[in-house]
């Protein structure tokens, strides 16, 4: 019996094969095997919702949040979703083999860059199942392989929606090492997948801090940091307050468990005593417990006094905290300081004031009057996404296909030699 070192190597392995053979397959082979996956998944939806069940009863037991719950379930209509959202990747123009740019030099070289694929890319998520399939359909778009590491509370549901993958991209003629999931829960297995890096080119975890800092700070491979949320709204005076309610309404409630989630609100004092109670009004009616500060207490008594790690804290619940604050210039510094550069908002009708905060908020996503809901990959016409990126080399925000590849120089000469 192998021990989970070998079995991570013989993965990689694998992959790295792969990686090579899907760097050179064509759009249409691509595109008919997303079609088919999508077509595999809604014929066996029954199985999927049974593995998913087992998973659902097994987090129940455990006693964890809503919120939670809301990450790791899946429905009829969700899959029907997933389905969709590969169909749309399928559409989607293929970055590989793309020349962005090509210049002629004086000795009448010719140099260009070309899109390329990455190679073998390694994913680390925790409670969402549909990340399996989206990472999936993403990196075989822009002809990487992929080795998958989900979280243990939802791995039957990602062992078989792995194995249908599997089988119709087979069936598609794709190598079949080109998506695996890693199929043990045990720690152990991520430990050992930080050190593959003469087989791995990228690491992406997707999860809570925790996961996050763990795998910066163990892996021996490049990493895109992604994932926590702790974004702001900010309702500056000018604010037209309906519409200000009515997005944090969205932005904090519609699905509190993701990412791009309000999870920080600052109100400009001149509008505090007018519009808090309103906001407290709207926000109770989801039962949104707000933690706020000596101020923001005293205008509704409902509001709970915030402590000073509420600043910096992602829910991922009904829970928001509420600043008061004195002016635009202690947002900007409230935000970069307890922020984590994913998406914030300003709420204005001051176009001075909107502009400032776009140029000065340190974040991957800036909204000027909308829901940081948006900063999604489908929203930003980028089909899936692989995640959002928080930080700041190679990729930022919602990361698509074309942030799945890296580039290559081509010269074309006549003879040229350097003298």
């Amino acid at each position: 019996m192998m021990s989970i070192r070998e079995e991570i190597i013989k993965q990689a392995k694998k992959a790295k094969s792969a990686s090579r053979q899907m760097a050179n397959i064509s759009t249409e082979k691509k595109n008919k095997a997303l079609y088919k996956v999508a077509d595999g998944l809604l014929e066996k939806t029954d199985e999927i919702l049974a593995a998913n069940k087992k998973d659902m009863e097994k987090a129940k037991s455990e006693n964890l949040s809503k919120a939670f719950l809301d990450r790791l379930s899946l429905d009829e209509n969700r899959i029907k979703g997933i389905a969709v959202g590969l169909k749309e990747v399928a559409k989607l123009t293929d970055p590989i083999g793309d020349i962005l740019e090509m210049k002629r030099r004086p000795n009448g070289l010719q140099i260009g860059k070309m899109r390329v694929p990455l190679g073998v890319i390694g994913i680390i998520y925790e409670a969402r199942p549909n990340v399996t399939v989206d990472a999936a359909s993403l990196c075989l778009k822009s002809g990487n392989s992929v080795i998958l590491r989900g979280g243990s509370s939802a791995f039957n549901t990602n062992k078989k929606l792995a194995e249908i993958i599997s089988e119709n991209l087979q069936k598609a003629g794709l190598p079949g090492g080109a998506v695996q999931l890693i199929q043990t829960t045990d720690r152990e297995a991520v430990k050992e997948l930080l050190t593959l890096n003469d087989y791995l080119d990228l690491l992406i975890p997707r999860g809570g801090a925790g996961l996050i800092n763990r795998v910066l700070n163990e892996s021996k491979i490049p990493v895109i940091q992604t994932g926590v949320g702790n974004c702001h709204i900010f309702v500056d005076e000018s604010a037209d307050l309906k519409m200000a309610a009515k997005i944090i309404e969205n932005a904090k409630t519609s699905r509190p468990a993701v990412c791009n989630a309000a999870e920080s609100l600052l109100v400009h004092e001149n509008i505090a005593e007018d519009f808090i109670p309103k906001v407290a009004k709207v926000l109770s009616k989801h039962h949104v417990e707000i933690r706020g500060d000596k101020t923001a207490v005293k205008i509704e008594n409902s509001i709970k006094e915030a402590e000073e790690s509420d600043w910096s804290q992602e829910y991922l619940d009904y829970i928001i905290s509420l600043k008061v604050v004195n002016n635009l210039e202690e947002v900007i510094n409230h935000i970069n300081k307890y922020g984590t550069k994913h998406s914030e908002a300003i709420i204005t009708e001051n176009y001075t004031n909107s502009q400032k905060f776009l140029s000065q908020v340190d974040a991957a996503a800036v909204y000027v009057n909308a829901s940081t809901r948006f900063t999604d990959g489908n929203q930003f016409g980028l089909g899936a996404e692989i995640g959002i990126s928080t930080q700041k080399m190679h990729a930022r925000g919602p990361m698509g296909l074309n942030e799945l590849t890296s580039t290559k120089y081509v010269i074309y000469g006549q003879g040229q030699r350097r003298e």
